[in-house]
């Protein structure tokens, strides 16, 4: 009898726990004697398969095992690469040479983007894959829900630094992002406050508001800006300067995250919109700053705070809970229970149906964890609240 061949990839951006998903998954297979197969740089890497080029399988997967994962927990991001590849919308200018005139691709945009998941399923059945394990956010989670209504066996497993994929209370690389925002910014108080200025930091978390509102609740910033509820700059700026006054170091921070917007609507984006229809978000922060300045007239230090925080080694929660989710990934698996995301829910490891996982990301409650008045973190009620607050 064969071996079951299964195959994994991570899509997306990177955090710090993804290859200790991939390596407790592997070493769960190898255990029953299975085979898995990486698959390089995420989507791309079946997107990118050329079946008539012997080099494509060279460039694109590799085998794994456990000695090839042994050392891969000790450092972050991924070894098998990622991309923001979306097989179901390639733009022309993506579109592999040797797909151009393939009949498995079907024009979806009239700008001539074209959906190639017919030779995605081909690629798979060529690598003689019996199931397919993702690791991403929003966008790879939506592509492998589609491969998933397709019929192909399939687990996903949630990542990313914002914390916002809905099914699940916890997504890989969140803890450890935090935990180093939270470090930096209190490390910016030292020149932030030699200088008595208002400090201006900037995250990521495109369009949800949770890891600055989390930042900046434990790191006690002065306010804290986030996406689900719009700045007044002026007001904004008389509370900050209250706060600088009431502070006998004379300085007051302040948390944005890169989506806010202003009240009159002003969001900061910038290039071309992704495969995944994303422009990149970034600046708002420098425009706050620029804003407490000029309603201010003090003088302001502004730092982004971006890859810094989602790079390095996993903090001792993303361990954890990338290390189950990989072996809870696994399990699934080996009993053939398929179309699922693994998650946590209630405090608890879980798995929910991917179809129920939309493509919308999970929003900050704003009624229970915010002070929309005061701009900053407000708990209304702790009791009952799993550990994360979610």
């Amino acid at each position: 009898m064969a071996k079951k061949r299964f195959a994994i990839l991570t899509g997306g951006g990177d955090v710090p726990g993804l290859n200790l998903a991939i390596k407790n998954f592997v070493l769960g297979a190898e255990e029953e004697g299975a085979e898995v197969v990486g698959i390089r740089r995420g989507w791309g890497g079946l997107l990118w398969y050329d079946l008539d080029d012997p080099e494509t399988q060279r460039k694109y997967t590799m085998a794994l095992d456990r000695k090839i994962v042994r050392r891969v927990d000790r450092t972050g991001g991924t070894f098998l690469h990622t991309s923001r590849t979306n097989p179901q919308s390639v733009r022309p200018k993506d579109i592999p040479e040797f797909l151009a005139k393939s009949s498995l691709g079907k024009q979806v945009k009239e700008d001539g983007s074209m959906d190639y998941t017919d030779h995605v399923m081909k690629v798979l059945d060529h690598l003689k894959i019996d199931s397919l394990v993702t690791i991403g956010g929003d966008d790879t989670l939506s592509y492998s829900a589609r491969l998933s209504k397709d019929g192909f066996p399939l687990i996903a497993i949630p990542k990313t630094m914002d914390n916002d994929v809905n099914g699940t209370e916890y997504c890989i690389g969140f803890s450890t992002a935090i935990t180093g925002a939270v470090s930096l910014l209190t490390n910016f108080r030292t020149s932030v406050g030699s200088h008595e200025r208002i400090g201006v930091v900037e995250l990521f978390g495109r369009n949800s508001g949770e890891t600055s509102l989390v930042t900046g609740y434990l790191s006690y910033a002065d306010r804290t800006v986030i996406c689900e509820v719009p700045y007044n700059p002026q007001k904004l700026t008389e509370l900050l300067v209250k706060d600088k006054h009431d502070n006998p170091s004379h300085y007051a921070i302040v948390v944005i995250s890169e989506g806010a917007m202003t009240d009159d609507g002003t969001v900061i984006e910038s290039g071309e919109a992704d495969a995944y229809g994303h422009k990149k978000l970034g600046g708002i922060g420098e425009l706050l700053a620029d804003q407490i300045k000029l309603f201010s007239g003090y003088n302001t230090m502004f730092q982004r705070l971006a890859y810094l925080v989602r790079s390095g080694a996993p903090d001792m929660v993303d361990r954890m809970v990338a290390m189950n989710f990989g072996t809870l990934a696994w399990q699934l698996t080996s009993r053939g229970e398929f179309g699922k995301m693994v998650a946590i829910n209630n405090g608890r490891y879980n798995a929910v149906a991917l179809s129920n996982v939309s493509h919308t990301s999970r929003r900050v409650d704003v009624d229970k964890f915010y002070d929309v008045d005061q701009y900053r973190p407000r708990i209304k009620n702790i009791v009952g609240m799993p550990m994360f607050l979610e």
